[in-house]
């Protein structure tokens, strides 16, 4: 990262407000994203729980060089494949980013799909210990099932919230739970008492937003789906199963976390013979929209946004001088 101009300290500088942009995969936030730096000066900084990792590159459709040349990015390529990596360090990072940007005179614009993130900037951490290497070893190689009996038991109010379908949160969960002997929730449970009171939304968009600049994108159903099929389409073009094949050298299988990565696990199944490339392709589109339809449930009811319905019709750069109108 950057560091301040000499010419102009720290002091002398304002310190502008973040912008948020947040919503499904495929939605446009990162064309949007860049256009609004680009307009306002400002410095992206990733909400992409994948995009920290090194080589997750065209199936976690990061950012390309000549993106990152036109506006800086943050909190891409930060961590190797085998190396973990939580909302903690995302937090912490995104902090150090923030100050370096805004240390500048510039905006720092946060951009992703990661709702977990988002919220652990905006309200914190809560009080979960770290992790447990050797627990988290054991509740690794225990049943899914297993682990969602015992989580439904202990904290029936954090089983009918989660992805039950996620192994990693289900872990963690529980990790959790055994660590503290309180429920998970309980660790979470001042998330939100400290929320700004909304603000009146902007001409053209749905819901309200808090004091701080967070905006939401959504689409309709098939307008999202289309773009997710000619994202998947694309990055297959692209070369994902060469760079899967790549990864799975460079310990792609040992890492949980960036094996929940859709596109990276499907692919790895395909390499295996699991089943046929036009198979795969079809189930990674599958699973996109599955997993787009669960970040807009999350965001809409985790996170107070200011929510905007692209169409197909409307420029992104167009998107971006609304909101930096609004501003």
């Amino acid at each position: 990262m950057a560091t301040p101009d000499a010419n102009h300290p720290p002091s002398s500088i304002p310190h502008p407000r973040p912008i948020f942009l947040a919503g499904p995969t495929a939605a446009g936030k990162s064309e949007i994203a860049l256009c609004l730096a680009e307009k306002l000066g400002g410095e992206i900084i990733s909400v992409d729980s994948m995009q920290v990792y090194r080589g997750l590159d065209i199936g976690t459709a990061k950012s390309t060089p000549a993106e990152r040349a036109r506006v800086p990015h943050h909190l891409v390529d930060v961590v190797d494949l085998t190396a973990p990596f939580d909302a903690a360090k995302f937090v912490a990072l995104a902090n150090q980013a923030v100050a370096e940007i805004q240390s500048r005179g510039r905006v720092p614009i946060f951009c992703g799909g990661t709702g977990l993130y988002f919220k652990a900037h905006l309200e914190g951490l809560g009080e979960a210990p770290v992790g447990d290497p050797k627990l988290r070893a054991e509740l690794e190689a225990a049943p899914l099932a297993d682990l969602l009996r015992e989580l439904e038991q202990r904290d029936p109010v954090t089983f009918s919230k989660i992805d039950r379908k996620n192994p990693r949160r289900v872990i963690r969960a529980v990790e959790v739970i055994r660590l503290t002997g309180k429920p998970f929730s309980a660790q979470r449970a001042r998330w939100g008492e400290a929320a700004d009171e909304p603000q009146p939304a902007m001409p053209g968009s749905r819901g309200r937003a808090p004091h701080q600049a967070l905006f939401g994108f959504s689409r309709t159903s098939d307008d999202l789906r289309s773009r997710i099929n000619a994202r998947v389409d694309k990055m297959f073009a692209a070369g994902l199963v060469e760079e899967t094949r790549r990864l799975l050298a460079q310990g792609l299988v040992e890492n949980k976390t960036a094996m929940q990565a859709i596109g990276y696990r499907q692919v790895v199944e395909h390499l295996r013979g699991e089943r046929s490339l036009p198979e795969t392709i079809e189930l990674v589109k599958s699973k996109t929209r599955q997993f787009a339809k669960r970040q807009m449930t999350w965001f809409r009811l985790q996170l107070k946004l200011e929510w905007i319905e692209l169409t197909p019709m409307e420029a992104l750069d167009e998107v971006a001088q609304r909101i930096l109108n609004h501003r």
